[in-house]
């Protein structure tokens, strides 16, 4: 009876907390339905009303329902998860990776960064190399940048005619489509932070030694084009936030806010893949090792 009644509040637990990631994912989706997300609808400084130490002590017990799931999917071996992080440059896509994804069980999770296309990618479409690194069965995948950089940098630095950027939107809405059906959830996601955020952290890289590496002059130049990059990012997400792959836009001038926000996201999409283990085998039953 003890162990029913555990089972029975456990299950009542992780429907309150599916329920409330539910109404705390609507808040930053893009929806399918309506192409007018702009940038200004929401704070990248937001905060929820979270404390500090609450969020953080929440994404230390998230952390390890992740693990718990992702065992599940890798066991399961069926299904995967993609998960898309897009964002200006300084925004905390690393950062994110490091805090959210860093403490599971890396044979289980493959983290890709795609930099600019050279050799052989230049030779394909620009989808080519993405879906080399889409998430084998079982599988997480983060992408740190990704295909969408075929609809950013090059429409707004013109490194091809509009016609062909403009007819990517539906090739990649095509391409996250056929990753669903044939098994891979995908979310994306898009790391907000201020233009103010961001020139304190590239001073900061500058500043400091242990940091600076990051740093390159050509940033500056891409700050200067700030208010094209977003309305590139607005139109990209836009054009491309799906029932099957959506985007969510996490405030991130809080570092805290941004990793228990994303932690939340993939939470809740591995609650509704809802990985299970595979049936025991039955020549393994009552097995004795000697």
């Amino acid at each position: 009876m003890a162990a029913q009644a555990e089972s029975a509040n456990a299950k009542k637990t992780a429907k309150r907390i599916e329920a409330r990631d539910r109404k705390f994912l609507e808040r930053l989706a893009v929806r399918p339905d309506d192409k007018r997300f702009a940038f200004k609808q929401r704070r990248s400084d937001h905060t929820f009303g979270w404390e500090r130490e609450q969020a953080e002590q929440e994404l230390s017990v998230l952390l390890v329902d992740i693990d718990r799931l992702q065992q599940r999917l890798a066991a399961e071996a069926s299904r995967s998860l993609l998960v898309v992080l897009q964002a200006i440059d300084a925004a905390g896509k690393d950062g994110a990776v490091r805090s959210v994804f860093g403490p599971l069980n890396a044979a289980g999770v493959r983290v890709t960064s795609f930099r600019s296309p050279t050799g052989a990618e230049l030779g394909h479409d620009f989808l080519w190399r993405v879906h080399a690194e889409a998430p084998a069965k079982g599988e997480i995948s983060v992408w740190n940048r990704s295909h969408y950089e075929e609809v950013l940098i090059v429409r707004v630095k013109n490194l091809v005619p509009e016609e062909q950027w403009h007819r990517r939107y539906r090739h990649i809405r095509e391409f996250e489509r056929m990753l669903s059906e044939e098994g891979t959830h995908i979310v994306k996601i898009n790391l907000h932070i201020s233009n103010a955020e961001q020139r304190e952290r590239l001073q900061a890289r500058i500043d400091d030694p242990e940091k600076r590496w990051k740093f390159r002059l050509g940033d500056l130049d891409d700050r200067k084009l700030w208010p094209k990059y977003m309305k590139a990012y607005e139109a990209a997400m836009n054009e491309t936030s799906t029932d099957a792959a959506p985007w969510y836009v996490v405030p991130g001038d809080h570092k805290w806010v941004r990793n228990l926000a994303v932690a939340r996201i993939v939470h809740h999409a591995l609650t509704q893949i809802d990985p299970q283990f595979p049936p025991d085998d039955p020549a393994i039953l009552g097995l004795v090792v000697t």
